[in-house]
């Protein structure tokens, strides 16, 4: 029996056997499984010398196990989900890397990839392997950050890589952007972040394209102003068109928006219903603030406009009362996967125009949504038919790209594809239209695989 407080709201657990000596004298002293944690305050690096663990840690920790020997590179330990029988890593660090990635070119010139802002990593190209690093962290502080640039230190000694080509995110707020931008005497190749997601999912599968590209994720910085996330593509690592995607919602009060998903429904119902909004229970939690926040996504004010895949589903999770805020990122859709009835097998109609494939799509969800919120139709079952609608709007919109252009492969990347309920949905119904669906099983679907789609898109650049 496995107390809930292990893993609150979720049926999935990670499982790891002991692989060290020291790990073995323990289970045996012991005789059960242990509860493990990564040994750092929240969104800090792991403390791995002894000096800063006594000083950071003695809020959480008891007591501290120490060793004559001294640990020379932190490390995560890795994340793998089953999918198909296949691992698809979540997190891909202890016991993968620094295993390079081959890949089917040749990097003329050696690339440095510095990765994105959220679970990153970065990576390193050099003949005709990529190197990605260990998974480093959200870049959201100083000692996050100190230990990017070590680590990128520290590949760059053990590789023997001098970078003469630095590939970065388009985002010009990111520190990995910043490190990029900072860099002398090397060639700068920015790289938009659904291409990199595409490119890196194409690479995982050696593939070089061209192919049809679905990246689903929280958010990316667009070529045109707004915040991407939920895209439809042509690409190859060279270069890529929009053919589609999600309609742009305002994202009220920014990354406020985030942390309160329940302001992603304001958004989207606003959107949806305007001044004839059914009587939700959403609503009615947050009703002193609700028509402020409708407000800001009406003027624009500190609201950026956003496609976010990951930002319809913090919608839906907030709508069901499932999470109305969240602590950590991606909870409210991880919530909402956990939710689905596994025996419903209906899913929403998603009608789709050719000329702008998954343009209503969020719309036409979040109102079928709230039919059935208002029937009293079980939150399982509307969980389950939110993941089975969005599928086919996938599916039917990837098959009239096929259609046109004859491409049938597809290649799914981005973070909200580390749902399986979604990714298993979207994968038989392309395997059902005779495309052949690509799915990451060597570097992350989501931001920790970024780092390899943007070393593949430098190195088929064309040079300055």
């Amino acid at each position: 029996m496995i107390a809930e407080s292990v893993a609150p709201g979720n049926r999935d657990l990670g499982v790891m056997l002991p692989y060290t000596p020291l790990h073995h004298l323990l289970a045996a002293r012991l005789g059960r499984p242990l509860v493990l944690t990564s040994g750092n305050v929240s969104d800090e690096p792991i403390a791995f010398d002894d000096a800063d663990a006594t000083a950071r840690l003695p809020g959480i920790a008891d007591g501290f196990l120490r060793h004559d020997r001294r640990i020379h590179v932190r490390t995560d330990d890795s994340v793998v989900r089953v999918f198909r029988g296949r691992p698809m890593p979540i997190r891909r660090s202890r016991g993968y890397v620094p295993a390079p990635v081959s890949v089917g070119w040749e990097f003329d010139r050696p690339v440095l990839a510095c990765g994105a802002e959220l679970k990153n990593t970065f990576c390193l190209g050099k003949g005709r392997r990529a190197f990605v690093s260990h998974h480093i962290g959200d870049l959201e502080n100083v000692e996050t950050f100190q230990a990017y640039r070590d680590g990128i230190e520290h590949f760059c000694r053990l590789f023997d890589v001098r970078p003469r080509v630095v590939a970065y995110d388009l985002h010009p707020d990111y520190l990995s952007t910043r490190y990029a931008l900072d860099r002398g005497d090397v060639e700068l190749v920015g790289v938009q972040h659904h291409h990199a997601h595409v490119a890196s999912c194409l690479v995982d599968n050696g593939h070089t394209g061209p192919a049809i590209g679905v990246a689903f994720d929280g958010t990316g910085f667009g070529t045109d102003g707004t915040l991407w996330g939920g895209e439809l593509f042509v690409a190859d690592l060279a270069g890529y068109e929009r053919i589609g995607h999600l309609a742009p919602v305002p994202l009220p009060g920014g990354s406020a928006a985030i942390r309160q998903p329940w302001r992603m429904a304001a958004a989207y119902l606003d959107i949806v219903y305007g001044g004839d909004l059914p009587d939700l229970a959403v609503r009615r939690r947050h009703e002193r603030d609700w028509d402020s926040v409708v407000a800001l996504g009406r003027r624009g004010v500190n609201a950026p406009r956003t496609s976010s895949a990951g930002r319809l589903f913090d919608a839906v999770s907030a709508i069901l009362g499932l999470r109305d805020t969240v602590t950590y990122e991606g909870q409210a859709a991880i919530a909402l996967e956990q939710a689905v009835d596994p025996t419903e097998q209906g899913g929403y109609p998603v009608p789709q125009d050719p000329g702008e494939p998954l343009r209503s799509t969020g719309f036409d969800l979040v109102r079928s949504v709230v039919e059935d919120v208002r029937a009293g139709v079980d939150t399982g079952r509307v969980a389950a038919r939110f993941h089975h609608g969005l599928a086919d709007a996938v599916v039917g919109a990837a098959a009239g790209v096929s259609e046109r252009t004859g491409l049938t492969d597809v290649a799914l990347s981005g973070g909200v594809f580390q749902n399986v309920v979604l990714l298993d949905a979207v994968v038989t119904g392309l395997e059902r239209e005779g495309l052949r669906p690509l799915v990451h099983s060597r570097v992350p679907p989501n931001d920790g695989g970024i780092s390899l789609g943007q070393a593949a898109v430098a190195a088929h650049a064309e040079p300055v």
